[in-house]
């Protein structure tokens, strides 16, 4: 039985004419690597012979490979050696095209890049044991759109799979990846370690996946989210993604391509579609109809980007995540954001989903946008419910007015989420709504310049504990505004007295 994993050749097997058996050069199948010759014929020749034979490694040596589609086979590796280029080919120049876009009748529930596979520059539906592995780099600069292609032939994505087991990607860099540098769909048994990203939309989008692990990677998606979770209705059916691990990942939001030369530049932040401030971060959501179960993030890096959010607004359940050891500096948006919502973008009757069982813990955020407190958002009649944040120290921008403390919040329950769709808030730590047996210790929220606004403002919350709260309290402002709160207290806190408050209609402390 072949081996999963699969290891550089030899020297003396790189400059053999007839490869051995279990290597297959894509040079000995035809394969130029001058980057003008389209050696798409040549690579998925490679694959075909290997395929035939049981499976082995197409290995790419040094050189530039334009190609357009490569078509993955069961037991197949793809090795991209040091040096080696597989480009994105420019269907605009009259050699090719890519794979045309298959046929899903589901979807109208998910955008154009969730419901196909095919158009995409390596793809493979229902495969076993397949890798990509090398220290070499795919570069979609030329041939890849980060839109809906407007004709057919045109690359959407780096790499998509659906419905395969045993994944492995491991140590190559990607350069503009398209709409996602990587899409899995209903992928079990994926494991993700030091890739190496700077694209300009999506990086890693792992969708009604199970058993996935990602580590060590570095993601830096300005116009879009890094590493995104996600749960659609592609499949044609709700499936969950479940039993997922992100370890000592570093994402960010400098400007495109800056991350790879090494200049970690920020002048581009005004070209963002959603014109809200660069994007880049971990998230779960939006595409939520099968939900996200027993999912672990830790020992991660934000810069320059976005904050962790965890959203389902299709009807799915998002529950028993646990998220530690993260680092966060120079936020464009809250950085924390908790969304129970009612899109129902999915089949009619769903009812609405559940976002529960939630432990945040160990977390440091420098210079977070003033507009954006971190927020915990359910809807009247569907709260989130058992949340727990400790040991967390977030310095706001600061500056809020008092103006924008007296603004009333929209419950936006149909819009996309981000924390955009509530404009700005009129508390600067933390904004908690529709919520229940919420427990906060150890926190710690400061904004660097005076603000006018209360730290934390509760409506619709039953069963909320604060301990050991440090806030800054602005002369003849409260640090807590309660409305509509029941079995409210606060123990060992600055500013605030220790304090039970059974009922509140409407209490500032």
């Amino acid at each position: 039985m072949l081996s999963f994993f699969c290891f550089a050749p030899s020297l003396s097997a790189q400059t053999l004419k007839t490869p051995p058996t279990t290597v297959y050069n894509i040079k000995a199948y035809g394969a130029v690597g001058d980057g003008k010759t389209i050696d798409t014929p040549a690579i998925n020749r490679a694959i075909e012979a290997a395929s035939a034979a049981g499976g082995g490694q197409v290995y790419f040596p040094a050189g530039t490979y334009p190609s357009f589609s490569i078509r993955l086979k069961s037991n197949i590796c793809i090795y991209l050696e040091q040096g080696a280029t597989l480009l994105a080919a420019d269907p605009n120049l009259g050699q090719g095209l890519y794979d045309l876009a298959e046929p899903n009748a589901s979807d109208q529930y998910q955008d154009f890049g969730h419901s196909h596979w095919h158009n995409s520059l390596i793809w493979g539906e229902n495969l076993e044991n397949v890798s990509i592995l090398g220290p070499g780099m795919i570069d979609g600069t030329k041939g890849l759109t980060r839109e809906k292609p407007n004709k057919p032939g045109i690359g959407n994505k780096t790499i998509a799979l659906k419905l395969c087991r045993n994944v492995l990607l491991r140590d190559f860099t990607v350069l503009y990846g398209g709409h996602f540098v990587l899409l899995a769909t209903g992928v079990d048994n994926m494991t993700i370690d030091n890739l190496r990203i700077d694209t300009n939309r999506d990086g890693l989008d792992i969708d009604c996946c199970r058993n996935v692990r990602v580590s060590n990677c570095t993601v830096n998606s300005p116009f879009d989210d890094a590493i995104c979770l996600k749960s659609s209705y592609g499949l044609g059916y709700a499936r969950a993604t479940e039993n997922v691990t992100i370890t000592n990942c570093q994402v960010s939001g400098y400007d495109r391509g800056t991350l790879l030369k090494g200049t970690y530049e920020r002048k581009e932040a005004d070209l963002v579609p959603d014109h809200d401030g660069v994007t880049g971060r971990i998230k779960f959501g939006t595409e939520s109809n099968g939900g996200f179960k027993n999912v672990t993030i830790s020992n991660c890096v934000f810069e320059f980007c976005r904050g962790l959010a965890l959203e389902t607004v299709d009807g799915g359940i998002l529950e028993d995540v646990s998220v530690t050891n993260l680092t966060m500096r120079d936020l464009s948006s809250s950085p924390i954001f908790l969304r129970l919502g009612a899109r129902m973008r999915g089949p009619a009757g769903t009812p609405v989903g559940a976002l529960r069982r939630i432990n945040i813990s160990n977390v440091v955020v420098y210079n977070a946008d003033p507009r954006y407190a971190s927020i915990i958002s359910g809807i009247p009649g569907h709260p989130i419910e058992d949340v727990s944040l400790s040991n967390i120290k977030i310095y706001y921008a600061g500056g809020g007015t008092a103006a924008q403390a007296k603004l009333k919040v929209p419950e936006a329950e149909k819009d996309y989420p981000d924390p955009v769709m509530f404009g700005e808030l009129p508390a600067y730590g933390f904004f908690i709504r529709h919520a229940k047996n919420v427990t906060v210790r150890n926190v710690d929220l400061t904004p660097i310049t005076p603000d006018q606004r209360p730290a934390i403002m509760l409506n619709d919350v039953q069963q909320i504990d604060f301990e050991s709260i440090k806030t800054k309290k602005a002369a003849g402002v409260p640090s807590y505004v309660l409305d509509q709160v029941e079995d409210f207290s606060v123990l060992r806190s600055t500013s605030v007295k220790d304090k039970k408050v059974k009922k509140a209609t409407h209490t500032e402390l």
